[in-house]
């Protein structure tokens, strides 16, 4: 569609201040959205500097209007459906959408605000409502199914026919099927939970927020780092409660206090704050938001004829179906459980040592983890944090990512950003072509939510004419910041996200197909093996001496502090898995309901724990108020996913390490081939086997799990 054409269906939908505007000031208001047109910018990137609150709602109606435009003019061609008239032109369709809806719904998790919010209410069902409409256009469907009939009949080679089976089964699970009164009714759900769903995040972002530990007496810091005491100085000043100390919700903040702070009441407190987020009684809960979004899904999976919304979800995945993926986490959980009760025990004799008159309770897990950390491996995390600047193990990873797969990024400070301090590199080929851009974000603010993610603002591909289109990434974290004269230093768990992240963005950058639909699209469960394939590098010995170099001197860690690293690689692990496969578990446990019913979410979420019997030490990874993944993003009856993806993930770095070449040049092309570029060419066990040369093996997992 041109340009012209664009600007016309735009100017058809924006409403304008004032009836006697003039034509030409409207052309100008088109003229000034940056979305309505292709960037200018370099590479294509998002007009960051130019970009308005403003311009979103104007070019999300003009982009559904312009993809409404699209469809009409395939169900409308007279000729006998085909690849071409019809997959190929859907398949490509939405350029405009493509384009607001990668920065709008990417600003909204970063860069928020109360207006970003309150167009996000309008947006949100909005968008939902564009969707089932092409998703329940019976003659669209008409036309796919028709190819879909005829697939084998049409010449046609193995990626188009992948493409035609792809969206045929999507229009299917979307309800192309069912008959308009149902259709209806699965639309007004899709509309309803889009809402729930952004309440959901929404009522989260506003908790994260408005709990503060201030402290005021110095002698409640006893026992916390420096480091962190400055950095909570730092957001007293911020909070103008200059001279007091104020700790947040933010990792950062949240998991020092717990892990070094000796007042165990201020710990309680801090943790209460976290775990009770969403469950408060006040404005910002999220329990009806919990029930509601249940039953609705409920419905939506039984009108797409499934007896509860797990089995809906999981049947495209590897897994297929719930009692698979129950089966799988109950196995690995009890395992680790046992393993959670004997490092609960060894803690326990510690405080008992030092004269604790108390049994252990879930705040107390850190604080005494810490303890025997140090005692069973004389290690303090703070004795590797001085070796770990955010620039240090960001050049690592770039550094190990060169040694695999050949690629260079270059720093580019001339490409717009939406926020001061993003950082943009250029990533390319061995050969110098280009791959794409990168954007990074390290630090928590009040308009970004919390946790680590990877993102798009523009997707791998090619456009209708086989040209290429280079995707725009963005990594997103949450790391202590710089404090004075001392840069951003990183704890362990902090330097895995970010190569866990950065495994994301590999996958962006190397996917290739002619197809929206089939480029880097892989199941569910196999997303995850890309990032936490990148976790293991991080770790060995030999490439913690490529990165790991002290802030100060410029020295290298040394080989005793590598050892203690190396050595305690299986501490804490029954606490993590546990608190991991909870959280799965109790995922699943939501998404197996089959009953649209009123839900009490407490009573429910502590029945689904003692039904497996999880230790009263141990909470669930998220409880379901604040269960993100599942509530507001998009892992539904999918959390089992990062397990699930670790089994591979596992064994496949395994494969390296046996190979005797942690980089085995090798290996690093065909897992770049075939779980990352042409990953979507197949199913994901197909295209792991490809890579492998067999199914994946439990061992590894187990092994680095601590559970064998």
């Amino acid at each position: 569609m041109s340009k012209k054409l664009i600007k016309v269906i735009a100017l058809s939908i924006i409403t304008l201040a004032s009836c006697t505007t003039t034509q030409k000031q409207e052309e100008q208001v088109v003229d000034e959205n940056p979305f309505l047109t292709e960037y200018t910018t370099p590479f294509q990137v998002p007009p960051f500097d130019k970009i308005q609150n403003s311009h979103y709602l104007p070019a999300f109606e003009a982009g559904i209007a312009e993809q409404e435009a699209e469809i009409e003019a395939i169900v409308n061609d007279p000729e006998t459906p085909t690849f071409e008239n019809t997959i190929l032109p859907y398949d490509k369709s939405g350029r405009t959408l493509n384009r607001v809806s990668g920065v709008f719904f990417n600003m909204i998790e970063c860069n928020s605000d109360d207006e970003m919010q309150e167009l996000a209410n309008q947006i949100y069902p909005m968008m939902s409502k564009h969707s089932d409409n092409i998703a329940m256009n019976p003659k669209l469907f008409e036309r796919i199914d028709y190819v879909f009939q005829h697939r084998n009949e049409m010449g046609l080679d193995d990626q188009q026919i992948r493409v035609v089976e792809k969206y045929h089964n999507d229009f299917i699970r979307s309800g192309a099927g069912l008959n308009a009164e149902d259709q209806a009714k699965l639309s007004a759900i899709n509309e309803q939970l889009s809402t729930l769903s952004l309440q959901y995040g929404n009522n989260l972002l506003k908790e994260n927020d408005s709990f503060k530990l201030v402290i005021e007496d110095p002698a409640d810091l006893a026992g916390l780092p420096q480091a962190n005491i400055d950095a909570a100085a730092e957001q007293a000043k911020a909070d103008n409660l200059e001279g007091k100390w104020v700790f947040t919700l933010s990792k950062p903040s949240l998991i020092p206090f717990l892990q070094y702070a000796d007042n165990r009441a201020l710990r309680e407190k801090i943790y209460r704050g976290y775990f009770m987020r969403g469950d408060n009684n006040n404005e910002f809960d999220n329990k009806a938001l919990a029930n509601e979004m249940t039953k609705l899904r409920v419905q939506k999976a039984q009108l797409l004829g499934f007896d509860n919304y797990a089995n809906y979800v999981l049947e495209p995945n590897m897994a297929h179906d719930a009692a698979t993926v129950d089966k799988f986490l109950i196995d690995i959980f009890n395992p680790a459980q046992e393993l959670a009760k004997k490092e609960l025990a060894e803690m326990q004799a510690i405080a008992d040592a030092e004269g604790a008159d108390f049994k252990l309770e879930s705040w107390d897990w850190w604080y005494y983890a810490e303890k025997l950390r140090k005692a069973k491996y004389d290690f303090d995390e703070n004795q590797i944090k001085p070796y770990l600047s955010l620039e240090n193990v960001r050049d690592g990873m770039f550094a190990a990512a060169n040694k695999l797969y050949g690629i260079t990024f270059t720093e580019n400070t001339n490409l717009p950003v939406y926020y001061p301090g993003v950082v943009t590199y250029e990533v390319k080929e061995a050969n110098g072509d280009f791959l794409g851009i990168l954007y990074m974000d390290y630090y928590p603010r009040a308009s970004k939510s919390g946790g680590a993610w990877c993102t798009s603002f523009r997707d791998s591909g090619h456009d209708i004419d086989g040209k290429k289109i280079f995707p725009v990434i963005s990594l997103v974290m949450n790391f202590t910041p710089a404090q004075g004269d001392t840069p951003a230093l990183l704890n362990w768990d902090e330097t895995e996200t970010m190569w866990h992240e950065f495994g994301h963005s590999l996958h962006a950058f190397f996917s290739d197909g002619l197809y929206s639909r089939t480029c880097g699209s892989v199941p569910h469960d196999f997303v995850e093996l890309p990032s936490q394939i990148m976790e293991n590098w991080v770790a060995e010995p030999e490439v913690i001496r490529m990165y790991a170099k002290h802030y100060q001197t410029g020295e290298p860690m040394p080989d005793s502090l590598i050892n203690k690293i190396e050595n305690s690689a299986l501490f804490n692990q029954g606490f993590n898995t546990t608190e991991l496969i909870a959280a799965s578990i109790l995922d699943m446990k939501w998404h197996e309901v089959t009953t649209a019913e009123d839900i009490d979410v407490n009573a429910f979420e502590k029945q689904a724990m003692d039904e497996i019997g999880l230790m009263p030490e141990i909470l669930p990874r998220y409880r379901s108020t604040y269960f993100s993944h599942i509530f507001n993003g998009g892992y539904s009856a999918g959390y089992y996913a990062y397990t699930w993806a670790e089994v591979l993930d596992k064994d496949a770095f395994n494969y390296f390490k046996t190979s005797g070449d942690l980089f085995n040049p090798e290996l690093a092309d065909s897992f770049r081939k075939n779980c990352l570029q042409e990953c979507g060419s197949d199913e994901g066990m197909v295209q792991y086997r490809k890579f492998r040369g067999q199914d994946p093996e439990y061992d590894p997992y187990l092994k680095a799990r601590g559970l064998k």
